[in-house]
């Protein structure tokens, strides 16, 4: 990490962007942590702290800097109190049950709390696999309120060989879903999901978000398995793997997740989240290819939610 930097812009210099500026002058760093780090004010022109990441300088201001990471400083940090649920471990996969509320990986050095700080703490290996150093060899993510299966691999073999099939949509997930009304049969939706442009963290069809970019196609099939009282709980499959894909799709077929107020559903008291929970997944072991088949059992707040109306797992 760097600290306490102090730099005077020249006639070279003057023009030119805060963040490009010290990008130039600090190698060692990354363009997008010294835009966090004026972001967070710890960058400062003429003694003044500067958030302004594109402010132009002129020659002869002095720039300082209070704090800077490095790219060496990106990392997952160990954390060995946070509880970890392994349902798979073998000397190239490793397979979590992540309860909901926990985010997958941390989106910034040092944010802690993750299932990556968690994985990181026993499998200390994981910290050098993959080329997104924040996700520790974790190869694809869920909702911070979805809980469930996360696969992570040991080495970098075993990563590229994971990416592959996920790249080329050969890993079947398995959900289990309560979705609010009655569901009568198995179907199959298809929609291009686009990010909101009026509501941040919300996925639309494309149809509605017209000029929105790059829209993703995403595929869920699902079949019920039995109603708990007004809604119907669904086994749900998916190849693709868009954001918020079975969240969307179910809300824009009529059927949005209990508790998932983001996508149109009631608020349900005392349960906080959506009732969804990634089961299972199939996919080829990363070295010997054989089909692998693993389970996450569901999380205790969703067996308590069923049992509370009737239903047992």
């Amino acid at each position: 990490m760097l600290r306490d930097l102090h730099f005077e812009t020249t006639d070279a210099g003057a023009g030119r962007r805060l963040d490009a500026f010290l990008s130039a002058r600090c190698p060692a760093s990354t363009p997008a942590l010294v835009r966090r780090a004026i972001e967070r004010g710890e960058v400062g022109v003429d003694g003044a702290a500067c958030r302004a990441k594109g402010r132009k300088l002129a020659a002869g201001q002095r720039v300082s800097v209070a704090r800077l990471l490095e790219a060496a400083d990106i990392c997952v940090a160990p954390e060995p109190s946070l509880a970890l649920a392994l349902v798979y471990d073998d000397a190239d996969l490793l397979a979590a049950n992540k309860p909901a509320g926990q985010a997958v990986h941390p989106l910034d050095p040092d944010e802690t709390g993750t299932l990556a700080n968690a994985l990181v703490a026993r499998f200390p290996e994981l910290a050098g696999v993959g080329d997104q150093p924040l996700l520790a060899g974790i190869v694809h993510r869920i909702d911070t309120d979805t809980s469930g299966l996360v696969l992570a691999a040991r080495s970098a073999a075993s990563h590229a060989a994971l990416r592959r099939q996920f790249a080329g949509r050969e890993v079947r997930k398995t959900y289990l879903a309560l979705a609010t009304g009655a569901v009568a049969r198995a179907a199959e939706l298809a929609h291009d999901l686009v990010h909101q442009p009026w509501r941040r963290g919300r996925m639309v069809a494309a149809r509605h978000a017209p000029g929105a970019k790059r829209p993703m196609r995403a595929v869920t099939a699902f079949r019920p398995l039995r109603r708990v009282g007004p809604d119907t709980l669904l086994e749900v499959a998916i190849l693709t793997g868009v954001t918020h894909q079975i969240r969307c799709q179910l809300a824009l077929a009529g059927h949005p997740l209990v508790g998932d107020t983001l996508y149109g559903a009631p608020p349900v008291p005392g349960f906080d989240r959506h009732f969804l929970h990634a089961s299972a997944i199939d996919l080829r072991h990363p070295s010997t290819g054989a089909p692998l088949h693993i389970e996450a059992p569901p999380t205790a707040d969703l067996v308590e939610f069923l049992e509370r109306r009737g239903v047992t797992l």
